[in-house]
């Protein structure tokens, strides 16, 4: 039997104050009262029919996403731990992320869910700027997000991440530097930091906004890439930046492609079958009122991942960390030869989209600027 890879829980809350047009994920406005209770019971009840994929790994970090998590209240979530406590081993360093946006009713819950073991938060600002923050939906103001901020280092979380978009609707590149500028000033140790995409199903795919030109963003994200250096942020993965010893944990499993159990409406997950060493995804029932009702499995797809596509499946993660993987770890967590693709990744050295030294394998500037080209030699 060979090594299983690390064992992470992803945690899906599907609801949210309101929809926000730029949002493709499992989210829906809340309409009434939230069923906490009945909704933390349902996940623990999915929880129990995977518990076979823990297979006697325990648990090194937990994400709580959404929607909005923040919505739900300590008492659920401590109802919500007692439970997984009670059916999985927690490592003594486990690393539990909470999503919150910034919002009164949210901030006043930090320093609860602090005492529960929650100890990192994720929150969703997006922008400081009043204009953006209108145009992309959001219902907080910038103060609010600085109290947020403060809030959370006044419920002693020491390690937070503030997401944050860059490339909206008429930003200049000294608009984007201004969000850094406020983030780092404000003590963020993580900062996400992307580019906005239109995705459908949104509603900005059906009204577009007026974006940035190439040129305009490819000067955010330099003189953003600069800012962040010069502020002690090292850039560990696509739109991760860190100080020394923030690195999300969480993230990092599913870049090195870790195994993660899925509780909770529409929510995805993975796992490495440890005897015969094959992979599949699955997914959860998606909707929340055919998730809380289900009897029986609230999984609605499970797919084995084909052994040809094990080496594009990995790569799709890895190579995002800029720093890359040990190549050692690509037979561990596949089963596949690295022999199998060493045409590929000797072409793409090659290229100089790849470099290979001191036994890791990574892209090259050019190639971490063109990973889709560098991803398509794996297909």
């Amino acid at each position: 039997m060979h090594t299983l890879p690390p064992l992470s829980l992803y945690i899906h809350i599907p609801w949210c104050v309101r929809k926000c047009p730029y949002c493709d994920f499992n989210s829906h406005a809340r309409q009434g009262e939230l069923p906490e209770f009945a909704y933390v019971d349902a996940m623990l009840e999915d929880l129990d029919q995977d518990l076979g994929f823990v297979q006697g790994r325990s648990i090194h970090s937990i994400f709580i996403g959404g929607g909005t998590p923040s919505l739900f209240s300590a008492a659920a979530y401590s109802r919500l731990f007692a439970g997984l406590r009670a059916r999985l081993g927690f490592a003594a360093d486990i690393e539990i992320t909470l999503e919150a946006n910034p919002g009164t009713l949210e901030v006043g819950r930090f320093a609860a869910y602090r005492t529960l073991g929650i100890n990192r938060l994720s929150i969703g600002v997006q922008s400081f700027d009043p204009e953006q923050l209108k145009k992309l939906g959001r219902i907080h103001s910038d103060s609010d997000a600085l109290a947020a901020i403060h809030s959370a280092r006044q419920a002693d979380f020491d390690n937070f991440n503030i997401d944050l978009m860059h490339g909206l609707s008429g930003q200049t590149a000294a608009q984007a530097l201004a969000d850094l500028t406020t983030a780092i000033d404000a003590g963020a140790p993580h900062i996400s930091w992307y580019q906005l995409t239109i995705e459908p199903n949104t509603e900005f795919y059906k009204r577009p906004p007026q974006l940035p030109v190439e040129s305009e963003l490819g000067a955010i994200q330099q003189e953003g890439h600069e800012l962040l250096a010069e502020s002690g942020f090292g850039r560990y993965e696509v739109s991760a930046y860190a100080r020394q010893g923030h690195r999300a944990k969480h993230n990092l499993n599913y870049w090195c492609f870790g195994d993660y159990l899925a509780i909770g409406a529409g929510a995805h997950g993975k796992i490495t079958v440890a005897d015969s060493r094959e992979v599949f995804r699955y997914q959860k029932t998606r909707k929340p009122e055919d998730y809380l009702s289900r009897i029986g499995s609230r999984t609605s797809k499970r797919e084995m991942i084909a052994r040809e596509e094990l080496p594009l499946e990995f790569m799709m993660n890895a190579l995002r960390l800029r720093e890359g993987v040990d190549e050692a770890l690509f037979f561990q967590r596949t089963g596949v030869p690295l022999g199998d693709i060493n045409n590929s990744l000797e072409q793409l050295r090659a290229n100089g989209l790849l470099v290979r030294r001191k036994g890791t394998i990574a892209a090259t500037d050019k190639g971490f600027e063109f990973l889709d080209s560098v991803l398509a030699e794996f297909l």
